[in-house]
């Protein structure tokens, strides 16, 4: 007798979508967000202490204000939270802008595996065109795999000068101007090997 597959995930993402039984609310940047307290806390440390800890809020039936995020990305980090993974609608430079925000959410509230999802996803899709703004964030949310990968994309490849004029580039020179030695340093061992 064969055994389906599980489909909690689809019963939690009707559980995100239906709105029975929420029993928090967010403010993230100005648009309401609903959730079920008790799914965040068990996926989220910084939900769990945020809700239920020392940082518990006094006034639960206020919406819980969530800065430096806009409404889309706090709804993909939800939508995680319930159902163990990532939307893929995006494409291009959307899709990459996209799950670079959600790695930064995923480091804010905790979620490691969500963390390590959206590295990879990074990972497989580096271009000329992000692969500055991509280390840059990888250093910044010390995620080493996906600083590895940048570093051996644009050492492997005559790209350099591509990735110099962008706006990424001039951010990561600002924001990180160490990592201009180490993709020096690796474009110079890459050539005497």
């Amino acid at each position: 007798m064969a055994v389906p597959p599980s489909d909690l995930h689809r019963h939690f993402e009707h559980m995100l979508k239906d709105g029975r039984g929420k029993d928090v609310a967010f403010d993230v940047d100005g648009q309401l967000v609903r959730a079920h307290r008790c799914v965040l806390a068990a996926r989220s440390p910084v939900f769990a202490a945020e809700l239920f800890g020392p940082m518990k809020e006094k006034d639960t039936a206020e919406p819980i204000k969530v800065d430096d995020m806009e409404p889309c990305v706090f709804e993909e980090l939800l939508r995680f939270m319930y159902t163990d993974r990532i939307s893929d609608d995006k494409r291009g430079a959307d899709k990459n802008a996209a799950t670079q925000h959600l790695l930064v959410a995923a480091d804010r509230y905790g979620l490691h595996r969500l963390r390590l999802m959206c590295e990879a996803k990074l990972c497989r899709g580096i271009d000329a065109r992000m692969v500055a703004t991509t280390l840059a964030l990888a250093e910044q949310h010390r995620c080493t795999r996906l600083k590895d990968a940048c570093l051996a994309f644009v050492a492997s490849r005559d790209v350099l000068g591509a990735v110099m004029e962008t706006d990424g580039f001039k951010h990561l020179a600002a924001s990180c101007p160490f990592v201009l030695v180490e993709i020096l340093d690796k474009i110079v061992r890459g050539k005497s090997q």
